[in-house]
């Protein structure tokens, strides 16, 4: 999923513009400090209370804590709570092709800010456009520069597309690893606050496809994906997925565990670890 926080006066009216643009599945999340969007459907969700992130639903308000009305064509409404848009990217991304969050500029995704206001130092993501006024924008390059941006994979991202393989029908197995930001290796290490991965670009991505590919020749394997997150990752969030699909459970271990031994020793990626005490490479210090 191809995620983009659009913030400032004229957001929602950027956001019904470029959702127009986009080719696929996409969802519009408005908070209900910004801008409320015109867009409607089984897609939009519309209020934030409390850091949470509430859906409007056309059943009215109980004390469930989610609610969806399900129409019999298939379109849905509902409401519900979240700890915040990272969950409702983490829960959108293996359904939808793009997501666009209205008024909110703290995410750390492709970010477009509107008016003179914003700082682009204090966003998080990275900030592809700056403009006074949403008919500022060049509908066509934001929409190429979105589809360039490093998409928001998860962990059921790959289980989906592996249980979508040829052949899925032959697997009785599934077997994946999360990769996280640990906060300390022992009580009295400092604090780890988070992380920073930078790739060297198309070296990365051509050696994990290429590990995938030579773990998916194996006898009783049968498809291999793997990710790895780029940019600030704070403690405790994910870092890299390796996912397999495999007849059994032995072969698909197996492999998991040299998929992710190998994409650290082989693939390109460097980290730089922040604690309460310093700042460091982890390459340079090893």
């Amino acid at each position: 999923m191809q995620p983009i926080a659009i913030a400032g006066p004229g957001a929602a009216d950027l956001a019904a513009a470029l959702t127009d643009r986009l080719d696929g599945r996409t969802a519009v999340v408005n908070r209900a400090d910004g801008e409320r969007s015109p867009l409607g459907g089984a897609d939009a969700s519309d209020e934030t209370t409390d850091g949470g992130v509430a859906v409007e639903s056309p059943t009215g308000r109980t004390d469930a804590d989610t609610e969806v009305a399900l129409a019999a064509d298939g379109e849905w409404t509902g409401r519900g709570r979240v700890g915040g848009l990272d969950d409702l990217l983490d829960g959108f991304a293996p359904d939808h092709d793009y997501l666009v969050a209205v008024g909110d500029s703290r995410l750390r995704v492709p970010t477009v800010l509107i008016g003179g206001n914003a700082d682009p130092e204090d966003v998080p993501g990275t900030v592809i456009a700056t403009v006074d006024a949403p008919e500022g924008v060049d509908l066509d390059r934001l929409v190429a520069d979105l589809d360039a941006a490093e998409p928001w994979i998860t962990r059921e991202t790959l289980v989906r597309r592996v249980e979508g393989s040829a052949d899925a029908d032959r697997a009785g197995a599934v077997a994946t690893f999360t990769g996280r930001v640990r906060t300390r290796d022992a009580p009295d290490d400092d604090r780890t606050t988070h992380l920073a991965f930078e790739k060297y670009e198309g070296v990365a991505a051509e050696r994990m496809d290429a590990i995938a590919a030579e773990l998916t020749e194996r006898e009783g394997v049968f498809d291999v994906r793997m990710h790895h997150r780029t940019g600030v990752i704070e403690a405790g969030e994910d870092i890299v997925f390796v996912v397999v699909l495999a007849g059994h459970r032995r072969e698909a271990f197996r492999a998991v565990e040299d998929g992710i031994d190998r994409l650290k020793d082989e693939v390109p990626i460097f980290k730089k670890e922040t604690t309460e005490a310093e700042e460091f490479w982890v390459h340079r210090r090893d």
